[in-house]
């Protein structure tokens, strides 16, 4: 008997190519096949099982994700995967675990600042975990602030070794990732002082467990930092606190790429640019960024399935009620989400390019993209995991009360996510960088250096100080020149006004400082047009399949639009658009979410996220909902018994008391 699909009338009605959506989704056939084949075998493993990880203890948890990740090694090793294959598996996996800072930050970390020789030296180990490493930069007392770090590496002529000290309590590094329990060795970013000098920041490979026994080495202090926000989620992750008391270790485990430090204790700096120090960090995050459209399209994908399952009044004559989807308020906060998923997808295939692009140029020693890579990752890291966060959010409460359940999947989606939003750079700081290039490239303008990348919009700035929409009707909202017009009109005239205040400023930083809040929105609106120029561009590729670049349009239109009436104060206020023509694009978007409407549970259908992967009762592939949710309130360990632990000391005392009054 064929089980039953509550929302087949829904995928019925779709008017385009599923199958093709879900290959321009993954990014190519090939990649989607991949995706398709590991996250089905995953899934198929009984060994990956996560519907009870909310209710382990956190011994429990951690233990379950050490298992977790030998047995992903072990199939790797078994089925002889290929790097991008085993990478696939491992993301279907789920669970936040070591492996992901050993294989993601400390060996990139080497393979970006260490020498040929302390490459061929570290990373055959590391390749093979017979050391498993992390990344110890950020400490108790400094995150964002990586100049401010305190941890010393003092160099010792004598004995030609770093001495690696944590001189204060809030020295001590917080927070890494594998480090509490399982990392053998880090990568420690150290203030490096020789000669009695202090050169600031470099990176260092220490040794911190015995290989032999596990034990922490002779002046190291290692732990776990505790629990973390949420049940399950991010304390898979043994977080970490370490701190030195006076660790030799020998001058050539000093990262010298970048910079050296001879025998004789004479610092040297290399013609390589000291912004290779935070490669590591430019590529993670350019990794987050694509990441977040994933955690973006599993909320979204849980809350249209859900909203079309759901429904609520509206029954004519003893008919069915409506479906929660059909609600114009609804779909006015569901769709816009829908929308962010595709576009930051396809900004994140883009950043995925110009990473690749300028990886091949650092090997050829040309540094001229880096500025543009760190502020573009910089940048959308911040953009889209604020969004993403915002939205899991508002995914929950889309779901009404049962969004709050835990087999939802979308209170422990949240948890596990949010933390984007701080590490590998707090969003607004973040943000900060980037408004930073922004007013240099404008005061660069009157030299006459055209702005190249994405602020080459600014080359144009005096037409676009100037421009008026020429939106007359709401279709017209429709076409992407005047979109994206729009977009750089706005961006533009935002870092034109910061720039212009803060050269009223007879001192620079003190300006900065005071008008952070606005230069934060100037970097915001830069960024919103880097992705909606980006789905732009995609939408002008030959994408393949009936009726997919209508729906991908539609999307576009409604990503943009939906700013557009978010942030309509900026638009209007600086003169890009008129209130006139923010009403027409309004207009336009209920119109738009009308088209979106019926191709919805299609369109989350095109991500392919296998049931095991979303983790959510309400967002079943089959819309069987409500007999699922009863089946999984009964496996809650409190109904194991009729009658629960403490009756007899708590319960039964208190009801068999005899009041003299019923009031207490």
């Amino acid at each position: 008997m064929e089980p039953l699909d509550y929302l087949a009338q829904e995928r019925s009605m779709a008017s385009f190519d599923v199958e093709e959506m879900k290959v321009v989704w993954a990014g190519s056939r090939h990649a989607y096949e991949l995706s398709d084949r590991y996250s089905r075998l995953v899934a198929s493993d009984p060994v990956f099982r996560k519907d009870n990880r909310t209710m382990l203890s956190r011994k429990e948890l951690f233990k379950d994700t050490l298992r977790k990740t030998a047995h992903a090694v072990k199939r790797t090793v078994e089925l002889n995967l290929s790097e991008e294959e085993s990478l696939t598996l491992w993301s279907y996996v789920d669970q936040p675990a070591y492996a992901n800072l050993h294989w993601g930050m400390f060996i990139p970390a080497i393979e970006g600042q260490g020498t040929e020789e302390q490459k061929q030296k570290w990373l055959p180990m590391a390749y093979k975990m017979q050391i498993i490493g992390c990344y110890a930069q950020t400490e108790l007392g400094h995150g964002s602030n990586v100049q401010g770090l305190e941890t010393t590496a003092t160099f010792d002529p004598e004995t030609d070794e770093f001495v690696i000290h944590s001189p204060t309590l809030t020295s001590s590094k917080w927070w890494p990732g594998g480090l509490g329990k399982v990392s053998t060795h880090a990568v420690v970013y150290a203030r490096l002082i020789t000669n009695g000098q202090d050169y600031g920041v470099q990176g260092f490979i220490v040794q911190l467990r015995s290989l032999d026994d596990h034990s922490p080495l002779p002046g190291i202090t290692v732990g776990d930092i505790g629990m973390k926000f949420g049940s399950g989620a991010y304390n898979s992750m043994d977080n970490g606190v370490l701190r030195f008391d006076h660790v030799r270790i020998p001058r050539n485990q000093m990262l010298m790429r970048v910079s050296q430090v001879t025998r004789e204790g004479k610092y040297v700096q290399s013609d390589v640019p000291r912004q290779l120090l935070y490669g590591t960090m430019v590529s993670v995050r350019q990794i987050i960024v694509s990441e977040s459209s994933i955690a973006l399209s599993r909320a979204v994908c849980i809350a249209t399935r859900y909203s079309a399952v759901r429904r609520q009044f509206g029954s004519q004559n003893g008919g069915p009620e409506t479906q929660v989807i059909n609600y114009k308020t609804q779909q006015s906060r569901l769709f816009p989400l829908l929308a962010s998923a595709y576009a930051f997808r396809f900004a994140g295939e883009w950043l995925q390019w110009l990473y690749t692009d300028v990886t091949k140029r650092l090997q050829a020693n040309d540094f001229s993209t880096l500025p543009e890579v760190h502020a573009c990752t910089a940048g959308l890291k911040s953009i889209t995991t604020s969004a993403t966060a915002d939205a899991i959010e508002e995914c929950r409460k889309l779901c009404g009360g049962h969004g709050y359940l835990s087999c939802s999947g979308l209170p422990e989606l949240f948890a596990v996510y949010i933390p984007n939003c701080t590490y590998e750079g707090d969003n607004i700081v973040l943000l900060l960088q980037v408004a930073r290039i922004l007013m240099k490239t404008v005061s660069q303008l009157v030299s006459g250096k055209k702005p190249l990348g994405t602020t080459a919009y600014l080359g144009r700035v005096e037409h676009l100080m100037q421009c008026h929409c020429e939106v007359q009707r709401a279709e017209d909202w429709l076409k992407p020149s005047v979109i994206l017009e729009a977009f750089e009109a706005r961006a533009a005239r935002m870092s034109v006004a910061c720039a212009k205040t803060l050269s009223g400023f007879s001192n620079l930083e003190e300006g900065f400082a005071e008008i952070s809040s606005d230069l934060v929105e100037a970097a915001v609106a830069h960024c919103q047009l880097i992705i909606v120029s980006k789905f732009i561009e995609k939408l002008q590729q030959e994408i393949p399949g009936k009726g997919v670049k209508t729906q991908l349009e539609n999307l576009c239109n409604v990503y943009a639009l939906s700013l557009l009436r978010k942030h309509l104060g900026d638009f209007v206020s600086t003169g890009c658009i008129t209130p006139e023509q923010g009403a027409l694009a309004n207009e336009q978007l209920r119109l738009l979410y009308s088209q979106v409407r019926p191709n919805a549970v299609a369109l989350v259908d095109a991500f392919n996220h296998t049931d095991h992967y979303l983790g959510s009762v309400l967002g079943r592939y089959d819309g069987n909902v409500y007999q699922k949710l009863y089946d999984e309130a009964w496996k809650s360990p409190l109904n194991d018994t009729d009658v629960p632990d403490g009756y007899h000391e708590y319960i039964r005392p208190l009801l068999k008391q005899h009041f003299h009054t019923a009031r207490l």
